[in-house]
């Protein structure tokens, strides 16, 4: 079952175990973790679910041109590690991911 590691902007984690399949976003609006809207509902068209993924040994799936565009929209500054929580889901991605959420998302 994957797990994803929600780290607040305070360094608090929330920990959510997901079936295959669900998205950082999705798994967070289901759970109730603070910082991630997900406005659009994961189809990469407002950047509501902007986090920074820790670096670990996974490897995730590259970025895609909505996602590419949507990550120059954020409302906390671009990073290396920035990608969209709808864009990433359980064992499509990873067994278990780390996420910093950003200060704010709009």
């Amino acid at each position: 079952m994957p797990r994803i590691v929600y780290v607040h902007p305070d360094q608090t984690e929330q920990i959510v175990d997901i079936d295959d399949g669900v998205s950082v976003m999705r798994a967070a609006i289901v759970n109730g973790v603070d910082g991630i809207v997900g406005e659009c509902g994961g189809q990469a068209m407002c950047a509501t679910c902007h986090v920074f993924v820790q670096t670990s040994d996974i490897e995730l799936p590259e970025i895609g041109e909505d996602e590419e565009e949507m990550l120059d929209c954020t409302a906390e500054a671009r990073r290396d590690n920035s990608r969209l929580g709808c864009q990433l889901a359980g064992a499509t991605a990873f067994n278990k991911i780390v996420v910093h959420l950003p200060e704010s998302q709009v």
